[in-house]
């Protein structure tokens, strides 16, 4: 049985043609059938039966020889090629009237839906306990549901309590906006009025010393002799307002000099040209129809007055801005408004000294 028979006689047209497939696929192998038998562990009369003709080999037997002519050629066979020979081992199984293929078949058939049977008890097995397991896990949401669902419903009717008790929230949002924006508006007020206490205070204390100042005036007055020359050159005073005219010249006079004040920038300069002998200048900046720039501009223009230090009295500080443009005018000096009546003194004192000293050496030589 080492060699191919040839194929047997009287064969349907069924059986010969998978008998010749079943043998171009043996012949693949390049091996005798003997040898074949034995590698499958497998009747070698029965399998030399299979190629013949003479009986039809189960499904798995042809299978298997498809595999191992795959392996021996190192390609697998084409979807194709196994559709083909799956065919004619249908219809040679159709066609056969072999009682023993038959009891084979069926054989076979039953050992295949017993194979079924089996995986599909394992498989229904599988699906009944996660079907189970499915079924625990939704009754236990259905718990956690209603659970949620009561307390849902106690919420809803605390809500509703709450609305009953309030039934206008809006307009309580609408109250504690207006309650905040007033507390806003009252803490700038409240801002201001401090800012306008401190600077209030300052002009208080400021305002004492010129008070103190004017008392010490009215003192030495009271000391001095009336008839005692005054040997001291001019001052020269210029402000609009008269309460700060009057402050100045109460603090100055304690100076023991002579005070020409006027309200106005129109004034200042009538009074430079009837006076040649002031030493300094003490001009408010903010005056109407003629400012305290201007004013100063006009005193530089004259030679007779060019000379004349101006010290500007201003309310509106001393930044770079306003500084800047009163020295461009020719101020020597600026002081802000409240002023400090020893600041203003000491500035004076020291214009007067200056004016005294250039007269005296103008005088000796």
């Amino acid at each position: 049985m080492g060699e191919l028979r040839p194929l047997g006689e009287h064969l349907t047209p069924e059986s010969r043609a998978l008998a010749v497939a079943l043998r171009e696929l043996f012949e693949g192998l390049e091996v005798s059938v003997r040898r074949y038998a034995a590698r499958r562990v497998r009747d070698a009369g029965t399998f030399s039966r299979y190629l013949g003709g003479s009986r039809i080999p189960p499904w798995e037997v042809v299978m298997d020889l498809f595999t191992d002519v795959a392996e021996h050629r190192g390609m697998a066979a084409t979807p194709d090629a196994i559709e083909l020979v799956r065919r004619l081992h249908r219809t040679a199984v159709e066609t056969s009237g072999s009682p023993r293929h038959a009891v084979e078949v069926l054989e076979q058939q039953l050992a295949e839906a017993d194979r079924v049977s089996r995986r599909s008890t394992a498989r229904g097995d599988a699906l009944g306990d996660a079907l189970l397991d499915r079924k625990h896990r939704i009754a236990d949401l259905e718990v956690r549901l209603n659970q949620l669902e009561a307390e849902w419903s106690a919420e809803r009717q605390r809500a509703e309590r709450l609305a009953a008790a309030n039934p206008d929230v809006t307009e309580l949002l609408h109250e504690r906006d207006q309650l905040h924006d007033e507390v806003t508006r009252l803490s700038a007020q409240l801002h201001e009025a401090q800012k306008r206490r401190d600077e209030a205070e300052q002009r208080c204390a400021l305002l004492e010393r010129q008070l103190d100042a004017v008392e010490n005036v009215q003192q030495a007055a009271v000391a001095v002799s009336p008839t005692a020359p005054r040997a001291m050159p001019k001052v020269l005073i210029v402000d609009d307002q008269p309460d700060n005219l009057l402050a100045m010249t109460a603090v100055l006079s304690t100076l023991d000099q002579e005070l020409v004040a006027v309200p106005s920038g129109r004034e200042a300069l009538k009074a430079l040209l009837d006076h040649d002998d002031f030493a300094v200048i003490i001009m408010d900046v903010q005056m109407p129809d003629m400012d305290g720039y201007e004013t100063a501009a006009h005193i530089k223009r004259r030679p007779r007055t060019h000379d004349v230090p101006i010290v500007f009295l201003t309310a509106m500080g001393t930044d770079p801005e306003h500084s800047a443009r009163g020295y461009a005018a020719g101020a020597v000096d600026y002081i802000g408004k409240p002023f400090d009546p020893w600041v203003l003194r000491a500035k004076v004192a020291v214009f007067t000294g200056i004016y005294l000293e250039q007269r005296r050496l103008a005088g000796g030589r």
